[in-house]
C-alpha cells in the first residue's frame, strides 16, 4: 500500500491540491452559488473520511485539510486550464507511485467532489447547470489523460 511517506514533501502537495482544483473548477464555470458550492468541497471530505475505505492512500488525502491551490489567477479560464493540468499531473505522479486501485479510488473521490459540488446550488432550475457537466467532463477527462 501505498501512504504519505512515499512522497516528497512537493509532490503530496500536489496530491492534496488536486481535489479541491477540481472543485474551484465546477465552482467557477457558473455564476452564482459558490458559497454552497464550496462548501460542498468541505462535506465531500467529510463524507470520505467516514468511509474510510480499503486505500491508507485516499484515507490519508481525505483526512488532511483540503489544500487549495493559492495562486492567484487572472481569469476563470486560466484557472481552469491550471487546475486541469494540476489534475493530469497528480494522476500521472500517483499512476508512477500508487497501485491502479489507489489510482482509481484518487479519481472516483475527485469526480464525486466535482459533481456535489455541481449539485450544491441550483441554477435556472436545473440541478446542474450546463457549464458545470462541461467541467466535470473536462475534470473526468484529465483524470483519465494519463491511462494508456
Amino acid at each position: 500500500m501505498t501512504t504519505k511517506s512515499d512522497f516528497s514533501t512537493e509532490e503530496w502537495q500536489l496530491i492534496l491540491e488536486a481535489p479541491p482544483s477540481a472543485g474551484m473548477i465546477v465552482v467557477t464555470a457558473q455564476r452564482g452559488g459558490s458559497f454552497r458550492e464550496t462548501i460542498a468541497i468541505a462535506k465531500a471530505y467529510v463524507e470520505a473520511r467516514q468511509q474510510h475505505g480499503e486505500s491508507e492512500l485516499l484515507d490519508e488525502i481525505v483526512a488532511a485539510k483540503p489544500e487549495r491551490d493559492h495562486t492567484h489567477y487572472h481569469s476563470p479560464d486560466e484557472l481552469k486550464q491550471h487546475g486541469l493540468q494540476h489534475l493530469r499531473d497528480s494522476v500521472a505522479l500517483l499512476e508512477r507511485k500508487a497501485t491502479p486501485v489507489e489510482v482509481d479510488e484518487y479519481r472516483r473521490f475527485i469526480v464525486t467532489l466535482a459533481h456535489k459540488v455541481a449539485a450544491a446550488h441550483r441554477e435556472h432550475g436545473e440541478e446542474v447547470s450546463e457549464s458545470e457537466r462541461a467541467a466535470i467532463n473536462d475534470i473526468t477527462g484529465a483524470l483519465n489523460a494519463t491511462v494508456g
